[in-house]
Formats: structure tokens, sequence, C-alpha cells
């Protein structure tokens, strides 16, 4: 049998290991821009093209490289950063593997343009699908200038794999975002298609970030610090107050490198514990400085990843300073663990009528169930007989209806689609009646048993079908604005509303640029309440950035479900008979009336069935 195990090509080992390195533009980004860091640079400029696909280049005023190192650079497992095994345990550079630039080079057509300070001229190198085209003499300033043209031109699979310019810009300006967090004593500058996005001058930390952000952060963070000589925590978090709906600027650096973490996420959570309201989350910066003998980021190609040799004492110092720093700012208050503190419950007030602690009891009793079209519901508890306190005998009349023989027999399980033609069959007036519950959910009759609809999540699913017609009709709604209002955003966020230029005029939107990243509003979709304006726009930027993250969405379906995500928090809480009767009919009109577009339900039938089961004596 011949020999059949052969070594790979240089050139396409060097495409397997970009595979790793660099999987999209923002790839490219996040090596060069680390490059440079590491030469000592101290002015960078990024300049973009196409979102990366026609262009990336970095300009930096550092070192530079000799002939020899230019060319070298291009090399396999070629790098200036490590020497021993040991080197390897003390990481402090950005860079240290060597596979960047040979992976870059492999999939790209790269122009490299350096010279050492103090020398006379510098060298320009050509390199295309890893083989060097060019190499000669230039006169070019001090430092390095590399370009990668054309990214994917010669892999077409990877290339149709890249998503719409917009994500892929998102990603970079990601990238971007935090190598500019983690050296606010670099100058950095971004451009894109020839437009300036960033113009970043050396400062300190809380200015890179108002800069990076908006003004709207001065006033919103609170500085974070604590050194115990193991470790230093360092930077600012946000005040409860602002946490936004979405997961959005939360970043940790690790010796300057920017990692995920769940497990530092967990511990800043914690501290804010009892300050942040449900699935909300606040903003931070943290820089956690620590021997490099005590880590490891040799974890992954990407190095955003990272191991702690003593995680628990990193999460406990963590927590520690986050919980500190709320303290400090009087945002959090302070606790004396040694004062003995007697627990004395407060006792409810009596009201004339009767009203009792059995009663409160029963008061606290919640719905609950396991979905739609399931036959058993074993966390339901029976609501307390509030009305019967409350209700007149004509009250009763209203309410109580005899039920019909046929009625009274256990209904069969059917199925979900089943359960919702029998409640839209519910149209008398009388059967209809809905009735509101904490505000939050409606309780609806229905021929089967009882429907309870989730408020919050039918409102969601009946804008998002009414925007997406809007969007596909093109023929938006728009109520001017008495007096425009004037919008700053940060450099990202007005990137994406260029992007989306198209789209927000189609779903109700109107405005213009002012220039300087500013943005004058003057027409807004008529569910849009008055002075929630601005507010909505940037939460609504917000979770459009979030679904893209997460979900693969043309812009359209994201800007509703955006949209209808937005809006369908700001339900008010009390609603009319009107009202209430006008949502479950809406939602039924809707195509698929039983879940949101996330896929949580707004609707739950309990069969008359399971009811009656409730009170059977034993």
């Amino acid at each position: 049998m011949p020999d059949i195990i052969q070594l790979l090509p240089d050139f396409l080992a060097n495409q397997i290991a970009a595979g790793e390195v660099v999987q999209r533009p923002a790839s490219v980004v996040k090596e060069l821009l680390e490059n440079a860091i590491d030469a000592q640079a101290t002015s960078i400029q990024l300049i973009v093209k196409e979102a990366g696909r026609q262009l990336v280049q970095v300009v930096d005023n550092g070192a530079g490289m000799s002939e020899t190192d230019a060319r070298m650079c291009f090399e396999r497992h070629a790098t200036s950063k490590i020497r021993t095994t040991e080197d390897l345990f003390k990481i402090r550079t950005m860079g240290f593997r060597g596979e960047a630039m040979a992976s870059i080079g492999a999939v790209a057509q790269v122009e490299l343009k350096t010279k050492l300070h103090g020398a006379e001229t510098g060298t320009k190198l050509l390199i295309e699908g890893s083989e060097v085209v060019g190499q000669e003499p230039v006169v070019t300033p001090e430092g390095t200038s590399i370009c990668v043209k054309n990214l994917f031109y010669n892999v077409p699979a990877r290339r149709n794999f890249l998503k719409s310019n917009a994500v892929e810009m998102r990603h970079i300006l990601d990238e971007f975002q935090r190598v500019a967090l983690a050296y606010p004593e670099i100058t950095f500058t971004l451009h894109h298609n020839d437009m300036e996005v960033f113009n970043l001058p050396a400062t300190k930390l809380s200015q890179r970030i108002v800069s990076i952000f908006g003004s709207t952060y001065k006033n919103q963070m609170a500085y974070c610090e604590e050194d115990t000589g193991f470790l230093l925590v360092k930077g600012y978090i946000g005040k409860p107050e602002h946490a936004k709906k979405t997961r959005g600027e939360q970043f940790f650096f690790v010796n300057n490198r920017y990692v995920k973490s769940g497990y530092l996420n967990h511990a800043v959570m914690t501290a804010f514990e009892g300050l942040v309201a449900k699935d909300n989350h606040p903003f931070y910066v943290l820089f956690i400085e620590i021997d490099p003998d005590k880590i490891d980021i040799n974890v992954h190609p990407t190095k955003t990843e990272i191991k702690f040799e003593d995680e628990k004492t990193v999460y406990a110092i963590l927590h520690a300073a986050v919980k500190k720093a709320l303290g400090a700012y009087n945002i959090a208050p302070s606790l004396d663990f040694e004062q003995d503190v007697n627990y004395s419950p407060l006792q409810p007030i009596r009201l004339q009528g009767g009203y009792n602690s059995e009663f409160e009891s029963g008061s606290r009793a919640s719905l609950g169930g396991n979905g739609g079209g399931s036959t058993s519901f074993p966390g339901f508890t029976p609501p307390p007989a509030t009305t019967t306190r409350r209700a007149t005998s004509k009250g009763w009349e209203q309410l109580y209806e005899p039920l019909k023989e046929e009625e009274q027999t256990s209904l069969s399980a059917t199925s979900g689609m089943d359960l919702l033609d029998d409640a839209f069959a519910a149209t008398d007036a009388s059967a209809k009646k809905a009735i509101q519950v904490h505000q939050k959910y409606l309780l609806v009759q229905v021929k089967s048993g009882l429907m309870m609809v989730d408020m919050p999540a039918a409102q969601e699913r009946i804008l998002y079908e009414k925007y997406m017609a809007t969007l596909q009709k093109k023929a938006a709604v728009s109520q001017a604005l008495l007096f425009p209002i004037t919008l700053h955003l940060s450099p990202a966020d007005m990137v994406l509303v260029k992007e989306l230029t198209a789209e927000f005029k189609d779903i109700g939107f109107l405005f213009e640029d002012f220039g300087g990243n500013t943005i004058i509003l003057n027409g807004v979709p008529p569910d849009v309440h008055a002075a929630d304006e601005k507010e909505l726009l940037e939460e609504l930027l917000e979770q459009y950035k979030n679904n893209l993250a997460t979900l693969k969405l043309d812009k359209s379906e994201n800007l509703a479900r955006a949209m209808a995500r937005r809006l369908s928090t700001r339900l008010q809480a009390r609603m009319s008979d009107l009202e209430m009767n006008s949502l479950v009919d809406k939602l039924f009109a809707c195509q698929v009336p039983n879940y949101t577009p996330g896929g949580q339900k707004t609707l739950v039938i309990m069969q008359l069935g399971q009811l009656h089961e409730l009170f059977l004596k034993g």
C-alpha cells in the first residue's frame, strides 16, 4: 500500500490556520491594531472600505521594521514576543503566536510599508496568497502601514459567508472600540468609505468612554478601584438607574487585553443585585491587573478567553470592588454586619369590610401554567375571591353565568390551534369581558374555559406584524413633532442610523443628518408617545444591535422586532374594558397570535375540565 500521509504545502497550511485566526474583516482589524500597539505606537489610523471587504488599512507611528523583519513577519510562527517556554506564561504583549500575519497573507492581497526610526528609507513588500510578489526600498514615514485588500479573494466560499456590510462594520466597530478603550493614552482615528467615524485624541479613560459612547455617559458613571496586592481592579461602572434593557456596553480587560467571561460578569451582576430591575444590564468598563503567571490567555486563537489560577479570589475581589464603588457614590446602602437587626414584618393595613391576613395570603396567589394546549397545570393556583368582597349583588349577576350542561363535562385535550379557534369564536360581548390582573395579564372567558393573555407579549406580536406590513408596503404614517428634537449619538450608533435610513423612514421616523454625529428628529410613528422619542430611539438602536449579534435577520425584520419589543414594554399599565377587548381582537387578527416573534407565549388556555379539578372535594 503506498504512503498516503503528506505534509501540507505552506500556502494550504496558512489557509487552514486563517480559518481560526481570520474569520471576518474584524479579525484583521483586531490583529493589525494589536500589532501597532505592540510596536509602541502613540497614533494609530484605521481606514476601512466596504466594511473591510475591499480594504483594511492600519497606519501607525510605532517602531517600524527592518527589511529582514518585514519579510520574516509573514512566515508562520515567526514572532518577536516569545523566546523561551517561560515567556509563554508571562505574556504582556497583545500578539505572540506568530500566526496572524501569515494567515492574513494567505487569504488577501497585502501591501506593507515600514521604516525604522532614524532610517533613511523603508521597505515595501507585496504579498498575495502567501507568496512574496514584490519587495523594494520606499520613501515612507517612520512606523508601519499595512493594507489588506480583497479579503478572501482566493477563497470564494469564505467570502460568500460574510454578512452584510452593516453587520461586518458592526463587528469592526466592536473591535475598534475595545482597543480604543484599553489604550486611552493612544490617539485613534477610524474612517469608513472616506467618512470619519471616530477621532479620539489621547486622553484619560473617563473622557475616552464619553468620546466613544456619547456625552450622556458623563454623569452616568461611578469610579471603581480596589488594589489588594494580588489584584488591581479599576475602571468605571454605570449607575443603576441608567441600566439598559439590552446587554450593551460591558467590557472586561485583563492586563489591558479584552476578555469575555461569564464568571467575571456574574461577580459584577451580583454586586448590582437589588439595584437594577430584572433583565436590566448595567454599564461597566473594568480593568484587572494581575501577575501574568497567574493567568492563561493561550486558551483560544482569538485570545478572548482566559483562565485564572485562583478564580475564586478574583471573583471575590471584583465583587467587593464594585460593591464598594456603589456604596461610595451612595448608590447602595452601607451595611453594618455586626449590628443585630431584628426583622419585624409590617402588619397588613386593615380596611373596613373584614380585610384580614387570610385574605392577604389569598391575594398573593398567582396564575401559572406550562403552555397553551397542555392538559395539566401543576403551577396553577386559584385566584382569590377578591371580587366577592368588592362586588355588589348586581356585579355578581353580571359576572356569574350558569354553565350549560355540555360545558360541565370534562373536555378532552385539543390542539393549540383548536383552542385558539375556540377562543376566537367567543366574540359575544358578555362572554368576552376581560379582567386585568396585576396590570400585566388579562383573563378572558372562552367557550372551553379560561384564556390568560400576557399583555406585553400580545402587544409585541401585534406591533411586529403591523410594522412588518408597513415596511413591506413602504406606506408608513408619521406624526410630525411640533418641536423637532436634537439627538446626539455615539459614532457607532450614527453609522448604524445611516445604514438604516431607508428602513427608519419606511417605519415612520423622519430625521435629517445635522453633522457631527447629530440628527434632528422631525417625525415619529403614531405609536410613539410624546416625550418618549429620544429614549425610544436609543433603546431601539440597542435592541437592534442586540438582535444583530444573536439572530440572522434582514434589516426590515430586525427593525420591526426591535420596534415591537421596545414599544411593548411601554404598554400602559391600566386599560379600560374597551382597550382590553381591542387588544384581544387585534391579537387574534394576527397571523401567528400565540407567540411573540422571539418565541415567547402570548396566551395560555386552561380548559374547563381543569378548572373543575381544582375544586373537586377529596
